[in-house]
């Protein structure tokens, strides 16, 4: 394992726990107590835990893992996802897509077209396309969150609402037939649903971990989206009660 790949695993057990202590991760980790106490230090002057005698507690309350340390996880899943993706894609498309790990995966698909126009609120997905003469970028503005590198907020809905986009992919923290599409922050999930207002197809996409999950912030219920591309891991019975709503659950 590697130094991301620990950090990455230590902000997780955070976001589970509340809080960790050297000994366990040591054992978890499967490297020494030195290791493990340079690791916590450098994400304490990141801002992202607080140490404590013996170990690190979560800053603030409902804890959310950084987008760069989440990139890391499930990797394989998520460009099985992207390129799955891909088949609903054609040539001179217009496509929006929402922040975080499996939409930027796709965004990097893209590239293989030769033309698109592409609408993001997420800047990481921006910077990878705006030097791509193939890809046509809108950009909206607003707030940028440093979880998700995304875009949001009231500046970025009045550019949305200016829009219309043939196909839409909606990057979720959960989705389910009762509870819909989710994510943990209010403000993003209000964002995310202007966007999928605007598009004529919307698309969830999600690892199975994200299938029967439910996250705080509500995007939009199930029955307004088109199909869920997921992993052969998801939930069985969520599924078919995904597909009963008339969602098209395709999985890689």
């Amino acid at each position: 394992m590697n130094r991301a790949e620990r950090l990455g695993a230590i902000l997780q057990a955070l976001s589970e726990r509340g809080n960790v202590d050297v000994e366990d991760l040591t054992r978890d980790l499967d490297v020494s107590p030195a290791t493990v106490r340079r690791d916590l230090q450098a994400l304490h002057e990141q801002r992202l835990l607080e140490r404590t005698h013996g170990g690190a507690v979560a800053i603030g309350g409902l804890y959310e893992l950084p987008m760069r340390y989440r990139s890391s996880r499930q990797r394989e899943e998520k460009l099985r996802i992207a390129q799955a993706a891909m088949a609903h894609v054609r040539d001179g498309m217009s496509i929006a897509l929402t922040g975080g790990t499996t939409t930027t995966e796709i965004g990097r698909a893209l590239v293989a077209y030769e033309e698109l126009t592409v609408v993001t609120n997420a800047i990481n997905i921006a910077a990878e396309l705006a030097v791509r003469s193939n890809i046509r970028l809108v950009v909206t503005g607003g707030v940028a969150r440093s979880a998700s590198f995304e875009l949001v907020g009231p500046l970025a809905e009045s550019v949305l609402q200016q829009l219309h986009v043939d196909l839409a992919f909606v990057g979720v923290d959960g989705i389910g037939a009762r509870t819909g599409l989710s994510t943990h922050r209010e403000v993003e999930a209000h964002t995310n649903r202007i966007m999928a207002e605007r598009a004529q197809r919307v698309i969830a996409v999600a690892d199975g971990t994200k299938v029967g999950a439910t996250a705080l912030a509500r995007i939009c219920g199930a029955d307004a989206i088109h199909g869920l591309i997921t992993t052969a891991d998801a939930d069985a019975d969520e599924r078919q009660a995904l597909a009963a709503l008339g969602v098209d659950v395709e999985l890689v």
